[in-house]
């Protein structure tokens, strides 16, 4: 069996992957690898996405939790990063998001936050996994009044709408918005925040019925925003995912802004301000050529690391940066929050926006996106870390590199969450180098299966 936890939480098909044992199991684990050297009764506060399987699992995340002797808050459908910052705020001992982020809907997770609202270092996620394999060697159970008990605040994700308002203060009014909230956690936070704020607001995907999170819309799929953005001539699409910790934009001709060009335009905004520590941006390398380019005309100092949020934020953390992030639209403000958000990111390009004057779409130019390609070769789960020990794999992908020699490069990577090796091509010709790529991938799934 390989490792439990990937680079964001455990995930698995839930009933059969992500059992309610297992998730039972995470809470017991977990909530005494986390307050095991607290002298008071500890608390956990638990929050879920849209998910059919996020109720059962929150409760038995929940019974484990109570069962060491630990008390559990209901959060219940609340954004990620909203239990980040209501840990920190309400000086619990952890915060637990149950989503599966972008993942389809049968897919779900369980991802622990320390009471600080960081995500837990490798060390402590290993600590979890042994205990669960050890079946909970050592750890006492307390009966009786030692019990831990839940309260159920389903109110709270209010709190985070005001934190959102207080810490991003603008004015919306005259700005017409298009927000896709994916099904997902988004759907209220989101919505309330923007309206308050005074946008002109056009919802979209705002009803989830437990099935349909993710499904054609969102950060994955924003086919219909890009429509909706240009029919309602609006100033500004907004996407988000499942569990609302990323966020991508459309400008108002219908051409999607990534998260490499969001950083760009708002890192370059508080450098000029003075508010970009240390010069620096942290992206990680499967950030677009184009980014370092950019970088270098603009005076930016760009930090590269591997493929997950957690390696940007250790890498901000050590080095004292306060902006970093991903591609795919995960980025933190480490002033504001303490892992990606999406509603965050959100207001910080909307305030460039209003505080330059300028369309999103002129923003953008701030950097050219070199051509990419990015196909997923589905291979068998235990086998997607072992790629480069098949020959024909390791010889295409060598071939690859000297044919692009220098004019662009190849990134294989396993997925942290998914039965896949992801495959992103970076050259001069969009159309030779998704054939390069789509052929790489079908190398790597035959030859693994």
């Amino acid at each position: 069996m390989g490792r439990m936890f990937g680079t964001d939480g455990v995930r698995g098909v839930a009933g059969t992957e992500l059992t309610i044992e297992l998730a039972m199991k995470l809470g017991q684990a977990g909530a005494y690898v986390l307050t095991k050297n607290r002298e008071h009764k500890p608390t956990i506060i638990v929050g879920c996405d849209t998910r059919i399987s996020g109720g059962m699992l929150a409760n038995a995340l929940m019974a484990g939790i109570c069962s060491v002797g630990a008390n559990a808050i209901y959060a219940g459908v609340v954004p990620t990063p909203a239990i980040a910052y209501l840990a920190r705020k309400h000086k619990v001992d952890a915060g637990v998001v149950i989503s599966a982020s972008h993942n389809p809907m049968e897919f779900n997770g369980i991802k622990f936050f320390n009471g600080e609202g960081y995500k837990l270092s490798d060390q402590l996620e290993n600590e979890i996994e042994m205990l669960i394999k050890s079946n909970m060697k050592d750890v006492p159970m307390p009966t009786g009044s030692g019990i831990g008990k839940v309260e159920y605040r389903l109110d709270i994700k209010d709190e985070y709408v005001r934190f959102m308002k207080k810490t991003v203060p603008i004015d919306l009014s005259g700005m017409k918005i298009v927000v896709d909230c994916a099904e997902g956690a988004a759907c209220y936070t989101s919505v309330k925040t923007l309206r308050e704020l005074g946008a002109n607001l056009v919802p979209i995907h705002i009803h989830p019925d437990g099935t349909n999170i993710n499904a054609n819309c969102g950060s994955t799929h924003m086919e219909e925003l890009r429509a909706r953005v240009v029919y309602e001539k609006a100033d500004i699409g907004i996407a988000f995912d499942g569990d609302a910790d990323r966020m991508l934009a459309v400008d108002e001709l219908g051409n999607i802004v990534d998260g490499d060009q969001i950083m760009a335009i708002v890192g370059n905004h508080m450098k000029k301000q003075g508010k970009l520590k240390n010069d620096t941006i942290v992206v990680t390398v499967m950030t677009n050529l184009g980014f370092s380019l950019m970088g270098e005309q603009e005076g930016l100092h760009i930090e590269k690391t591997k493929v997950g949020d957690r390696y940007v934020l250790e890498n901000m953390l050590e080095n004292g940066y306060n902006l970093g992030g991903e591609q795919s639209g995960h980025i933190i403000f480490l002033d504001n929050n303490t892992t990606g958000d999406g509603l965050l990111s959100a207001l910080q390009l909307l305030k460039v926006m209003e505080e330059t004057g300028e369309k999103l779409s002129g923003l953008a130019k701030i950097m050219e996106v070199l051509p990419q390609a990015l196909v997923n070769a589905k291979v068998p789960n235990h086998k997607k870390e072992h790629y480069m020990e098949y020959a024909d794999i390791a010889e295409a992908i060598a071939a690859l590199e000297a044919k692009f020699n220098g004019e662009g490069r190849v990134l294989i990577r396993p997925s942290g969450t998914e039965p896949l090796v992801r495959v992103m091509i970076e050259g001069k010709d969009q159309q030779a180098i998704e054939e390069e790529a789509g052929k790489l991938a079908t190398l790597i799934t035959n030859t693994m299966l």
